[in-house]
Order: structure tokens, then C-alpha cells, then sequence
């Protein structure tokens, strides 16, 4: 890297800051210590972390269980524990998503000033690896299941590489998630398992399929299940977090009839066209599953047009698919995104209509973000509507800003109307009548679980609003990584 200034957004680093330059001492390999770190998003100053939703961040766990058993993991959540960064260890590994991509670097930067090595990993290191790797000595691009032995026996010799590239998709057969990490951490009650990996669909929005290419990959049915057979007696609930777990409709159907017999609850994400198969339907209620996310993304034909997602309304549409789940007693969580060309400050009420018409269990008004490398991303970019060279790094920006000029509304307008949606939606008036839906009602775990989470959700709309990216009270330097 030449001599100069660097610049991403707003943020700028002389480079190469002598009194920076780091080197890094030898250690025992034969008693290495890996430190794993969940960043959070960010953190108000004089304020702790939002303590609402906070689940066991299952790539960690997936990360240990991928870790010889001759290494010596730690693992620390930011979002509910201060990070003792003097504690001794050889290695530090992170995950970054775009969201807590600038809470990663200040993390990576208090370890590298005391000379620890960074890798780097996750979503954001696949969509912008050049980036991240301003700020670690590794990154790990793609699926770790195949990347990570490698990278831990060069950490031990002291030969670690600047990328490390998964090409095609990683088995997932040898999965096995070390959840002994979490140990004296408090989560929710919720046993987060993955099924499978991927989409096949190619919303233009969506940085899954711009990472995984439209595909997916699922792991053997044995292992789920004995996956499951060793937690639920500490679970509640089951959270599958395929990014659209019925994909692949043929195998998710085989997966349901093997699943039927633990008779556990479980929900998770799922396309709406498999809302009319109804065999698909019926192990959905056999399995034991008490609700899907569905993303609806948009009644305006046209949006979904544009998002790549027109197959939306096959066959009946958004009334029959409903129609279909409430049959089944299927709660739904419906997701909206606004920003689309063919919105207009009018789109809004509709949508909330739509949602309590049809008594969703929650639901999710959401501003359009254009996450890097996603075609939504490099079509705004083309058109000069970004407000931000990297909006998840700019200091001018905080969560629920709007990171594009849309053509509808201004930005303003377009933040303002799903906050408005959100309020309405999780209004006390609209959780009651809602609650008293049929679906929602069926199942006595969800409905006495109905009124605290929309609660919960509630309190969200203001929580989270202009919530910084970023620790606001983190006064140290940001590092550049040789």
C-alpha cells in the first residue's frame, strides 16, 4: 500500500504510522489461545448495549466447534460484556457483519495495539474483503468449515496469510457447534440451529445470494437432529436460521418428517411460494412449527418486479398463501422493505392494513438498505444515489438513516413513515386485536408469548432509532494492518 492518506467514507488514516507499526512475538505453539468476539453494533455513550434480542450468536459456536481441541477458545459477547482485551491470547477471530463492521475495527484495533493478531471473517469480509482487511492480519473470505484449519495452523507457525478464499461451497456435514462457550452467559431461551445455508433466489437486494451465488447447501439430517436431541432440554424454542429454509422443497419436506418425532416447537424463514404446496404444509404443523418469516417485501407489483422477486404473487397471491398457513395454523412475521422506485409516502398505511388485516404475529416495516456488493448496491451507486461512500463507516450516520436518495420521497420522509408504520403496528390497540387472530391463538407457548414479545418490539421503534454504528465512548486510534 503506497504512502498517504487512506479513506473509506469519512474516516482517513496516514499511512504507514511509524509508531503504529506493529510486531507481533512468538508463542508456544503448542499451547495456543484463540479469543472469539461477537462485535456489537454500536454503543451510546453512558449507555448500555440494547438488551432486548439477544440470542446465542451461532457462528461463534460454529467457529469453536471447527477448533482443535489442543487450542484454548474464549469467547466474549460485546453486546452484554466488557472485552478484557489484556487478557493473554495468541489469536483474536471476529465475524463482521455490515452493520458492526466499525465496532469490529475498534475491537481489532485495541488488540492489535497490544500486539495480538486479527482474523477476520463473516458476511462483510466476504462483500468487502479489501476493506476489512485494512484492520486485521487475516481474512477469511467465504465459508470457514474448510479455511479455518489452515488458518489456525498458520497462526501457530506465524505464517498467516492476508486472504484466505473459499472456492465453491463448503460441506457442511462436519458441523458441530461448541455451545459450552456460551456457558455463564445470558441469552434468550432459543436453540439457534442450522438446517442449511443459501437461497436459490436472487432478490437484488439481498447480500446472501450475492455471497453464496444463489445457491445453497444443506447439512445431513442425522446431524440436525442430534444437534437438536442435545439441547432441547434447555430450549424452548428452536430457531432455524436458514436463510430460506424451504429452498430446496424436496429436501425440506424430508427434513420435516424426520424432525416430526422430537416434538419440539421451532420456527424460521421460508419463501411464500411453498405456502401453496400443501403436503409442504401439513409437515409444517406435523414438525411442530409455530411460524414462518415471510418476506413480503412490497404489495406493488412493480417493486417486487424490480426486486427480482415477482414470484411473490404466484398463484393466488399474498391472500391465498395466508389463507393457506391460517389453515394450518402457521403464524406469520411479515417483513416490508420501503424505498423502492414505486413507493410513495402512500405505501406505508397500506401495508400496515395488509399485516393486521391478516393478524400477523409481528411484522417488520423496514427501510431499503443497499448493502455493498449486492446489485441494488452497484445499480444506486451507477445512478450516483448513494448519500455515503460507505454509509456502515461514515460517522454522519446512525441506524435508521436512510443511506440513498430515493425517488418517491426524500430521505427524511422515507425514515420518518416506517418509523410511523412501526408505531402503529406495535400500538396496544393493534397487538390486542391481533392477538385475538385464530393462528395466533392456537397454541397457548405463542399466544402467552405474543404479548411480550410485541412488547418487546415496541420498545424497539425508539430504542433503536439513531443508534449509533460504533462505540460513540471509544476514544482510541483506528490501526491499519500491514
Amino acid at each position: 500500500m503506497p504512502n498517504g492518506e487512506l479513506r473509506i467514507g469519512n474516516l482517513s488514516q496516514r499511512w504507514p504510522p511509524d509508531e503504529f507499526i506493529i510486531h507481533y512475538p512468538p508463542f508456544d505453539i503448542s499451547a495456543m489461545r484463540l479469543t472469539i468476539i461477537h462485535p456489537c453494533i454500536g454503543r451510546r455513550v453512558g449507555q448500555d448495549y440494547i438488551r432486548t434480542w439477544q440470542m446465542e450468536p451461532l457462528p461463534a459456536a460454529t467457529l469453536a466447534g471447527l477448533t482443535p481441541k489442543d487450542v484454548q477458545v474464549r469467547f466474549h459477547d460485546d453486546r452484554m460484556e466488557e472485552i478484557p482485551f489484556d487478557e493473554p491470547t495468541e489469536l483474536v477471530a471476529i465475524s463482521v457483519e455490515t452493520y458492526t463492521a466499525k465496532r469490529a475495527y475498534q475491537i481489532a484495533s485495541e488488540y492489535r495495539k497490544r500486539r495480538v493478531p486479527v482474523v477476520m471473517g463473516g458476511f462483510h469480509a466476504s462483500l468487502c474483503p479489501d476493506e476489512v482487511a485494512r484492520y486485521a492480519e487475516a481474512v477469511v473470505c467465504g465459508e470457514a468449515e474448510q479455511l479455518w484449519p489452515q488458518v489456525l495452523d498458520d497462526a501457530r507457525h506465524g505464517t498467516l496469510q492476508k486472504f484466505y478464499r473459499q472456492t465453491g461451497r463448503s460441506s457442511l456435514a462436519d458441523m458441530r457447534p461448541d455451545r459450552s462457550i456460551f456457558r455463564g452467559k445470558r441469552y434468550l431461551p432459543i436453540g439457534l440451529v442450522e438446517a442449511g445455508r443459501g437461497c436459490h433466489f436472487k432478490c437484488d437486494f439481498c447480500a446472501v445470494q450475492t455471497v453464496f451465488n444463489a445457491s445453497q447447501t444443506r447439512r445431513p439430517v442425522d446431524a440436525i437432529l442430534a444437534e437438536i436431541a442435545a439441547v432441547r432440554h434447555e430450549r424452548k424454542l428452536f430457531f432455524f436460521v436458514d436463510d430460506n429454509i424451504t429452498s430446496n422443497l424436496a429436501e425440506a419436506k424430508e427434513f420435516l418428517r424426520a424432525l416430526a418425532p422430537l416434538r419440539v416447537r421451532w420456527v424460521s424463514q421460508s419463501s411464500i411460494n411453498a405456502a401453496h404446496d400443501e403436503e409442504f404444509l401439513e409437515l409444517l404443523a406435523l414438525s411442530g412449527c409455530q411460524g414462518v418469516l415471510i418476506g413480503f417485501e412490497s404489495l406493488n407489483p412493480a417493486n417486487l418486479k424490480a426486486m427480482n422477486k415477482s414470484f411473490n404473487t404466484m398463484r393466488g397471491g399474498f391472500a391465498q398463501a395466508l389463507a393457506n398457513l391460517r389453515r394450518h395454523r402457521i403464524r406469520v412475521y411479515g417483513t416490508f422493505i420501503f424505498g423502492y422506485d414505486g413507493d410513495t409516502p402512500d405505501s406505508f398505511a397500506a401495508s400496515v392494513d395488509f399485516a393486521e388485516e391478516h393478524a400477523f404475529y409481528i411484522a417488520a416495516f423496514n427501510h431499503l438498505t443497499p448493502f455493498p456488493g449486492t446489485p441494488l448496491y452497484q445499480r444506486l451507486q451507477a445512478e450516483g444515489r448513494l448519500l455515503y461512500d460507505a454509509w456502515w463507516l461514515d460517522e454522519r450516520y446512525s441506524y435508521n438513516q436512510i443511506p440513498f436518495r430515493p425517488r418517491g420521497m426524500e430521505p427524511e420522509t422515507l425514515r420518518q413513515n416506517c418509523l410511523r408504520a412501526r408505531r402503529r403496528f406495535y400500538s396496544w390497540p393493534s397487538i390486542l386485536r391481533r392477538g385475538c387472530g385464530d393462528a395466533n391463538r392456537a397454541n397457548w407457548f405463542m399466544w402467552r408469548n405474543f404479548f411480550l414479545i410485541n412488547a418487546l418490539h415496541r420498545d424497539d421503534v425508539s430504542l433503536r432509532d439513531h443508534y449509533p454504528l460504533g462505540d460513540e465512548a471509544w476514544q482510541g486510534q483506528l490501526l491499519l494492518a500491514n
